[in-house]
């Protein structure tokens, strides 16, 4: 799993660049440098440099100059992995790259595998396994929340609060495990009423991690929009004004869309995934017919239906009511009647809208009207920033203004369920009053549960599993 090697790879992302980082790891990084770079005349060698000091000077294959480059040093074991570092930053020529590559490997080091500095940072100690599983998050945070998770579970937030309460547990366990010990005395070390405090603590943070793991995924996978309607009503040209670009066919032929079109845009510091579909109306032809059966497909998937009516044609409510009817109670739907700049007065009026809207269990807020209208006109892009509001709306944010944690990691959401399992048998064995050593054995499971979470138990095939997913370099 682990070795004394030192390994080497680019750290920035691949192709021509103004500049690019190769970092080196290991406990013979520093003497492998010193043997390709050459400092300016007043520059001191790599090996005298203290740590996070910064050299100029030149990479030599023999007599032939590579490059120019800066050279950044981090001694262990204040450095990303640990062990000692070198990072060259160099002219972001892949030509350039790959020649220092070459010369690093040739002087003893290897190519680094996916993920492993991250690892090593991992099993020197520097992170727990929680806050490596958010460097990942964080190198492809594409949006503001996303960010913001990242960066919290990365500096510890997450870890920090299962730690505490994963030390008050173990002083129980061990405990309870010195009751076995006295068995025949009958004697109690451990207080019950402390222990059911402190898993009814336990229950309710693992509960409220659990809940917010519906937020964490919107925040990290997006939020499903499917955009539906009857041919022709605008769909894809709401799709191309949302985006700002023409990125679905737009046509007065009834029919065009056979395929569900998806892109994503990021609004308020969400990223929105929306999915233009087929539209919906009674057809024989086979193609089209599979496409309106995707539609329904995507509108079971979506948290958000955004439903488009012309204002132009004669819409039925039954449009409405059967869509209404498919959703179920963490779905959210919104009206969109499209194409008002060819009719000032709507026709849309049956349902009223009213009521304040009320945060439920799931990130979406939930409204106790039918739906949200929103009238528009794609064309024009008039009402655009009405509906973009709406959407941003739907995703309930508060937890991260409060600095909550939120989950968005599904290893650590299955055991996190695992976790509330055990806690429930724990408190049942309790209540029973079962044998000491089979409540002792469930509170071990919460420990093994809470540990496989940061890492303070696991195995190299979970290892493996959670640092394949990482680029190299990282």
């Amino acid at each position: 799993m682990y070795s004394n090697s030192t390994i080497c790879a680019v750290s920035t992302a691949s192709g021509v660049a103004g500049v690019a980082v190769i970092r080196i790891s290991g406990e013979r990084a520093i003497g492998i440098c010193e043997q390709i770079f050459t400092p300016k005349k007043s520059g001191k060698p790599l090996a005298s440099q203290k740590s996070h000091s910064l050299s100029f000077g030149r990479i030599m294959d023999g007599e032939k100059v590579i490059d120019e480059v800066l050279v950044s040093v981090f001694r262990a074991p204040h450095s990303f992995t640990g062990e000692e570092v070198v990072e060259i930053a160099c002219h972001g020529s892949p030509y350039i790259q790959q020649q220092i590559m070459q010369l690093l490997i040739r002087h003893g080091a290897r190519a680094a595998a996916a993920g492993e500095f991250t690892q090593r940072a991992f099993l020197n100690g520097r992170m727990d396994l929680a806050q490596a599983e958010a460097v990942a998050d964080l190198i492809v945070a594409e949006n503001a929340a996303a960010h913001q998770v990242a960066m919290q579970q990365m500096r510890g937030g997450f870890s920090q609060e299962l730690q505490e309460l994963r030390e008050q547990l173990l002083n129980f366990v061990s405990l309870l495990e010195l009751e076995l010990d006295f068995s025949e005395e009958d004697v109690e070390f451990a207080d019950r009423s402390q222990l059911n405090q402190l898993l009814a603590q336990l229950q309710s943070s693992t509960g409220r991690l659990l809940q917010s793991f519906s937020l964490g995924n919107v925040i990290k996978n997006g939020v499903p929009v499917a955009i539906l309607g009857a041919t022709n009503v605008g769909k894809s040209t709401l799709l191309n004004a949302l985006l700002g670009e023409e990125r679905a066919i737009v046509s007065d032929i009834h029919g065009t869309t056979r395929d569900s079109i998806e892109d994503t845009i990021t609004l308020n510091g969400i990223q929105f995934r929306f999915i233009d579909t087929a539209g919906l109306r009674h057809s024989s032809e086979t193609i089209e017919q599979l496409g309106i059966m995707r539609t329904y497909d995507k509108l079971r998937q979506a948290a958000i239906v955004l439903l488009v009516l012309d204002t132009t044609r004669q819409e039925t409510f039954a449009t409405i009511d059967e869509i209404k009817a498919q959703l179920n109670e963490n779905q959210q739907l919104i009206v969109v009647v499209n194409k008002a700049d060819l009719q000032e007065e709507l026709q849309v009026t049956s349902y009223k809208l009213q009521g304040k809207k009320v945060q439920g269990s799931s990130p979406f807020t939930l409204h106790p009207s039918p739906f949200t209208l929103i009238t528009i006109s794609a064309k024009y892009k008039q009402g655009i920033d009405q509906l973009i509001a709406a959407l941003a709306a739907t995703v309930n944010l508060s937890p991260l203004s409060r600095n909550e944690i939120v989950l968005t990691n599904v290893r650590h959401y299955e055991a996190l369920q695992a976790t509330a399992e055990a806690l429930e048998r724990v408190s049942v064995g309790i209540n029973a009053k079962l044998p000491h050593d089979l409540v002792a054995q469930n509170l071990r499971e919460v420990l093994h549960h809470l540990g496989a979470i940061t890492g303070a138990i696991t195995t190299n095939e979970i290892l493996g599993t959670i640092f394949g997913r990482f680029c190299i370099g990282k």
